[in-house]
C-alpha cells in the first residue's frame, strides 16, 4: 500500500516527540485557530448539511466534502457545528493541510489511528471515536475516487 503522504508523516514525527502533555494541547489549540481557512464556503455547502457528509460518531457535529481538482487530487472542506470542539478542528485543519492535493493513493493510505499519534494516548475513547471518523471520511473519499477510477 502506498505511503501517507509526508507532510503528515512529518506532522505525525513532530506531534510523537511533544511528550508534554500541555504543549502539545497548545499545539493543537493554534492548529484549531486555523479553521476559518478550512471551512466550507458556502458555495460548496450550507447549512443544514446534508446528512451524507456528518462524521459518524463524532460529537462536535463535524462535516467533510471532498472535492475533485483538475489534477485529479482532492480538496477538502470540513465544518465543527459545535464552537468548543477544537480538537475536531485541528484536525481538520491537519487533514487539509495534509492531504488535500496530495495523490489519491496516499490519502486512502491514510489510518484513522493517527489521531492517538497527533493526539495523545490518553485521548478519551469518545473524542477519539470522533475524530477518527473524521479521517476515515477523508479516507473514504480518496477510496472511492480511486476505485471510481
Amino acid at each position: 500500500m502506498a505511503q501517507i503522504p509526508d507532510r503528515l508523516a512529518e506532522l505525525i514525527d513532530d506531534c510523537s516527540s511533544i511528550t508534554d502533555r500541555s504543549e502539545r494541547a497548545e499545539y493543537l489549540i493554534e492548529t484549531a485557530d486555523r479553521f476559518p481557512e478550512v471551512k466550507v464556503p458556502p458555495q460548496i455547502a450550507a447549512p443544514p448539511y446534508d446528512e451524507r457528509h456528518r462524521v459518524p460518531a463524532c460529537e462536535s457535529e463535524a462535516f467533510v466534502w471532498a472535492r475533485e481538482q483538475p489534477d485529479g487530487t482532492l480538496k477538502f472542506y470540513f465544518d465543527v457545528l459545535n464552537p468548543q470542539g477544537l480538537s475536531a478542528m485541528a484536525m481538520s485543519v491537519i487533514l487539509d493541510e495534509t492531504c488535500s492535493g496530495q495523490p489519491l493513493e496516499k490519502v486512502a493510505a491514510v489510518q484513522p489511528d493517527i489521531v492517538l499519534s497527533i493526539f495523545g494516548r490518553e485521548i478519551s475513547m469518545g473524542k477519539g471515536q470522533g475524530l477518527m471518523g473524521i479521517v476515515t471520511m477523508v479516507q473514504g473519499e480518496a477510496r472511492k475516487r480511486l476505485q471510481q477510477a
